[in-house]
């Protein structure tokens, strides 16, 4: 079989965009958004976001074993429909709420976050499970996964700059700006998957109706040897993007420096990812991964001697720290999708997958309320014991979470179904 082209590929990777402006921007932006310009309790927010994410935690695997049994009785798409709408709605009800006052924000802010979390988990796994049957070449689905996550860099540069920009205006108006944004989302999210529908290749090979036994998974050693790293890497990740647009605003005390370093951080991240594809073809995924990482540690620990004022040190360090984030985004699913093997359905193991990456985010959430019991209040220059806390939750918790991640890919690379074969 010929390897598919470059639009359909390319046509396959557009979901990517929207589903990707559906989740880390969520934490990046909900937060700040909620507490700075809402007046939601810190703590209160952070409580909320850890506790919306173990509910949204414990549903992935449950759905990627009900993807596996929609595929063969040709019922995918309109679940996949159905997704989309309740994702659309949801999305615009987060930054809209018709509500004020910290108990009704509350209880907005959770019911909305659950309500996408429901819709984005449902398009996610079985987005990324199709993107594991598309072809059974290995570098077809390293091309799909760089146009996958290279327009979810275009995603997310799009929901962390826009809204930092509408907001910014002098005249703006956050509830208008916000509904200017929540279109913008909808419209790319139904435009997605009519491509992924109409032109992206199609899902190969027809999964047996029968979900797959949690025991096959464990079974798997390569698997689960993937799993520390992916998990240590991530919550690295998680952390830095819950509490950037804090450090920014407090620790810097440049709000006006929020969307050009994101936009920065994450073009870095855009522009640096077919270099990571093309050295995976030569030294091999895990090596590649592990190259990547370095630079970010060696920039980003750079972050936690900052201070008011610093603003070009911290766009050098969001510019090299970028460069790595194609790796991380690229590589991993790549590495996941040689693990499965042809006869088991794909979605159950990214139901586990996605899992670990939203365990991460939970855990991040759980920053918030930390920092607030070691003196930090957001909304004002962060100097002091609770600026240092900050800085140090922001950049060293990261760096030393991604060390380990390092030092674990080794059993991983072991377990390595190219290092056993």
């Amino acid at each position: 079989m010929n390897a598919p082209g470059n639009f359909p590929l390319a046509a396959y990777g557009a979901l990517g965009l929207p589903l990707a402006m559906a989740a880390l921007p969520i934490y990046v932006q909900a937060p700040a958004y909620y507490t700075t310009r809402l007046g939601l309790s810190l703590s209160l927010a952070g409580v909320i976001m850890f506790a919306a994410r173990l509910i949204d935690t414990a549903q992935d695997p449950l759905l990627g074993r009900w993807i596996d049994k929609l595929v063969p009785r040709g019922r995918l798409l309109p679940a996949m429909w159905l997704g989309v709408i309740l994702l659309g709605v949801a999305f615009a009800a987060l930054w809209l709420p018709p509500v004020s006052g910290d108990m009704w924000l509350a209880l907005w802010l959770a019911g909305s976050l659950v309500m996408v979390y429901i819709g984005h988990s449902l398009l996610n796994v079985a987005y990324l499970a199709w993107g594991a049957r598309l072809s059974d070449n290995k570098p077809t689905l390293t091309r799909a996964a760089a146009w996958r996550e290279g327009a979810g860099l275009v995603g997310v540069l799009l929901a962390s700059a826009l809204p930092a920009w509408l907001l910014s205006a002098p005249d703006a108006v956050p509830r208008t700006a916000m509904t200017m944004f929540s279109i913008l989302f909808a419209v790319l999210l139904i435009c997605a998957l009519w491509m992924l529908i109409r032109f992206a290749p199609a899902w190969r090979g027809t999964p047996s109706t029968a979900p797959l036994p949690w025991r096959t998974l464990r079974a798997n050693h390569a698997f689960r040897a993937l799993l520390l790293p992916y998990f240590l890497n991530g919550l690295s990740i998680a952390i830095a993007a819950t509490l950037a647009v804090f450090f920014i605003e407090d620790r810097l005390g440049e709000p006006r420096a929020v969307a050009p370093s994101l936009t920065l951080y994450f073009l870095a991240g855009a522009v640096g990812l077919p270099g990571w594809v093309w050295i995976a073809g030569r030294l091999g995924a895990i090596q590649t991964w592990r190259i990547a990482m370095l630079p970010a540690v060696l920039a980003f620990v750079w972050a936690g001697l900052l201070g008011p004022g610093d603003t070009l040190p911290f766009l050098i360090i969001c510019a090299v720290s970028g460069l790595s984030l194609g790796a991380d985004l690229a590589l991993p699913p790549v590495l996941l999708a040689e693990r499965i093997p042809a006869s088991e359905g794909p979605a159950a193991y990214y139901g586990v997958w996605t899992l670990l990456g939203k365990l991460c985010l939970a855990i991040a959430g759980l920053t918030l309320p930390i920092l607030a019991a070691l003196g930090y209040q957001p909304g004002a220059l962060a100097t002091g014991s609770g600026g240092l806390a900050l800085a140090w939750m922001y950049a060293g918790v990261p760096c030393l979470l991604k060390l380990c991640a390092m030092a674990s890919l080794t059993a991983c690379r072991r377990a390595s179904p190219e290092v056993s074969s």
